[in-house]
């Protein structure tokens, strides 16, 4: 029995393409299982001051996402009465190689204590210009300045974030505590950090933006 070269060849393109294109979906489909790890960095509010150990927004942020379907990990990297600083001096070892994220929320020190906003953002763009350097995505979160520190200073001070935002082009949700402040049942009697509830609202009212921040880091579009 012959068997004509032509054919077999034709036969053999088809497979090593059906083979290709088997494969190809398999790395797809591993690519997108890959858990997305990131790590939140900041102060107190990220922490989470005075709560129980799960209860700090990192870890309900977790959870949500997990709940709607997102395989994601979040490190919590904050440190209670950081100044943006304190936060860039210890950012590398902070967050690890291999971080796909980076969740930035730093700066609410510098405000109570009324330190120049101008040396608040020197410091945040420390951190964000490292990152860039290590390929390491930023989400940027911003606080607001007291308000009773003076219209010039909360001008000063509240525009950092969202200057920064529109420089290094980064996702941007403009206020950590939103719907939070003034809240009493959501605050701890300090009236400055979420209780337990307020977290959770803090998750809320944040997911939307999260989930946009995943998304470009699986090289998505809004």
């Amino acid at each position: 029995m012959s068997v004509h070269p032509r054919p077999l060849r034709n036969a053999l393109v088809i497979v090593a393409a059906a083979l290709a294109l088997f494969f190809g979906a398999l790395a797809s489909e591993s690519a997108q299982a890959k858990t997305i790890h990131l790590v939140a960095l900041g102060d107190s509010l990220t922490a989470g001051y005075g709560l129980a150990p799960g209860e700090a927004y990192p870890s309900v942020l977790e959870k949500a996402l997990k709940d709607k379907g997102w395989d994601v990990a979040i490190a919590n990297a904050g440190v209670s009465g950081d100044t943006a600083e304190d936060g860039a001096a210890r950012a590398d070892w902070s967050v690890p190689d291999g971080t796909d994220g980076v969740l930035l929320e730093l700066g609410a020190n510098d405000a109570l204590r009324g330190l120049p906003p101008k040396k608040a953002k020197a410091a945040l763009e420390r951190i964000i210009a490292g990152f860039g350097k290590r390929k390491i995505p930023v989400m940027l979160i911003g606080v607001y300045a007291p308000r009773n520190l003076g219209q010039d200073y909360v001008q000063a001070f509240d525009g950092i974030y969202s200057a920064l935002a529109k420089e290094h082009e980064l996702v941007f949700y403009p206020f950590f505590l939103d719907g939070v402040v003034g809240e009493a049942k959501l605050n701890l009697q300090d009236g400055m950090h979420p209780s337990a509830e307020g977290v959770r609202m803090v998750v809320r009212r944040m997911l939307p933006t999260v989930e946009h921040f995943l998304r470009t880091l699986q090289g998505g579009k809004e």
